[in-house]
This record gives structure tokens, sequence and C-alpha cells, in this order.
């Protein structure tokens, strides 16, 4: 017994010292084979900065308003650039912000500027963020299309969404106001919250009606006006189509303006907007050339003939 001890001792630190110059694995394979560990975790800035999306194609995600037009410019990149496949989601500008600060994807689509706590979150995940102008946007107000209402100010249209005028009658129209509004995930929302309803005070108590129903898409709010007398709600430009009207808006000289590509290219549509797409500054190279594209000349003809304003 005394003899064997020494020996086994020194197998037990012989065999402990190889175990810790092993190299680390994650978790087992299904196969029961140990493999790398690549699922990217939080931490510091330097440790999340390589939570860039994997090369091989470009992710593009955020506002909806938006996702007409990279849906066009996803399909005709195939033709230009047939071994980079873009895919695109929407969720709204919000979500697409959230997941340009997580990694999981290349291009966030944005239909507002991000916020000073969104940057900052990406900053502090290690992404930093790069504004791109791709368009621009009116956001239409409609009404079904048996309401007479032939105008609306900004001051009237606040009065609406935060339920003080609760029936058409004030305004020479008839019958209950139903409020159609885009969720909070929205850019559109934000936007039209900040400009409209709150005309442009971002410290305005005015907020939305608890009775403002909230949808998920542009084209939702247009299907439920075109269907109930009493609706009204807000879409971008590239989601009018004839089964709604269109409520012209009156401009600070008090002249009637409705929104079309000239109203919002010459910028007198009072409610207009920019459209972003945000990368990261570390972008890949082949996200970087998709955007080049995005602002060439074929592009921009997409950007227009999805019914937005192009930048050029």
């Amino acid at each position: 017994m005394h003899r064997t001890l020494p020996v086994f001792l020194t197998l037990l630190v012989t065999v402990s010292v190889l175990l810790s110059g092993c190299p680390k694995t994650g978790p087992e394979s299904p196969g029961g084979e140990s493999r790398p560990s690549t699922a990217p975790e939080a931490g510091t800035p330097s440790e999340n900065a390589g939570a860039v999306p994997a090369a091989g194609g470009i992710q593009l995600k955020g506002s909806d308003t938006l996702l007409q037009v990279a849906q066009g410019l996803a399909e005709a990149y195939k033709t230009a650039k047939t071994d980079v496949p873009v895919s695109v989601t929407g969720g709204g500008t919000g979500t697409g912000f959230t997941a340009l600060a997580d990694g999981t994807c290349d291009i966030a689509d944005a239909s507002r500027k991000i916020k000073d706590e969104e940057k900052s979150t990406c900053e502090a995940k290690g992404v930093q963020p790069v504004e791109n102008l791709v368009g621009h946007d009116g956001i239409a107000v409609i009404v079904n299309k048996a309401n007479p209402i032939q105008k609306l100010t900004i001051d009237q249209l606040s009065d609406l969404f935060i339920g003080q005028t609760t029936d058409w009658q004030a305004l020479g129209g008839k019958g209950e106001v139903v409020l159609l509004s885009r969720d909070s995930t929205s850019g559109t929302y934000e936007y039209f919250k900040e400009h409209v309803i709150q005309k442009g005070d971002k410290n305005s108590k005015r907020d939305f009606a608890a009775a403002a129903q909230r949808l998920q898409s542009n084209d939702q709010i247009r299907d439920q006006v075109a269907s109930v007398e009493g609706a009204i709600g807000y879409v971008g430009l590239g989601y009018l189509t004839d089964t709604v009207k269109v409520v012209p808006i009156v401009d600070k000289a008090g002249k009637p303006i409705t929104p079309s590509l000239q109203t919002v290219r010459d910028a007198t549509y009072p409610i207009s907007r920019p459209l972003f797409m945000y990368t990261r500054s570390d972008a890949r190279q082949e996200v970087k050339d998709f955007l080049t594209w995005v602002l060439g000349a074929e592009g921009q003809k997409i950007v227009e003939a999805k019914g937005f304003v192009p930048v050029k």
C-alpha cells in the first residue's frame, strides 16, 4: 500500500495537466461529438464586435413602410449580382434597430431617424450605426370613400387621434370616428405621433387615444378604412390605392395639399419624411456594394416605381 500511493498521485497530477491543456469546446452535437461554441454572447463592445452577420448574403430587417421597396430591390439585385442573395423581413423600424445592434441583420430599414437610446444600445454592443438616406415618403391620411370630408388641418388631425373629436359631424361629416393606427414598433407610428399628434413638440403630453386600433401594416390600415365608413388612418405614399379617399392636409399658409411624388419632392406636403437604411460602420464589402447600387440609377428607379420619392 505504501509503495502504490506515490505512483497513484503521480498519475493523478499528470492527467490533470493534460486535461487543462485541451481546447475548450461547446455543446455536443447530436452525434455526441463536441464542437466549438459559435453563439455570440452579451458583453463588452469588443466582445460583441464579433457579432457581424455571416458572409454569403445580405439581411435587411425593419420598416414595414420600406418593405415593398426593399423586396423590389432584393429581387432586382438577383439579376445585377447573382452570387449575393438578399433577404428581407419587416417587423417595424424599432425591430430593425434591435437586429442591427444584435448583429442579426446587415441593414436596418427605417422610416425615421435612430433614437439616442437605440444608438447607445448599438454602441454598447460594439456597433456604430451609419445612416444612409435612400428616399422620401409622404404619410397619407385616408378615410372611407363615403366620407364627405374635403380637407383637414394638423390641429384637427391631432384632435381626432387623441380622441377629442369623436364624431365626424364636428368636421362636416357624419357618424362615429373610428381611429386606426400602426403599432408602436412602427417608424410611421413614431413620426405621426411626434409631427401630427404632438405637433412637433416632443415634450407634449398629447398621445394616441386608447380607442385607436393598432394594426401591424399599412395594408391592414388601408383595407380597414376601405371597409369601415367612419374610419380614418394613415399610410405611406406607396400603399395608396383607389379603394380609399386621400384627405388633403392644410399647410401653414392655409392651402390644402394632396400627398404626391411632386408635393413630397418639393416638401410642400406637410407630413413628409425621409427614409433610411442603417448599416454598421464596419459593414462587409458586399453590403457596401449593395448600398451603392441602391443609391445608383437602377436602385433609385425601383424606389420611385414603388411609389416613393428617390433622393436622386
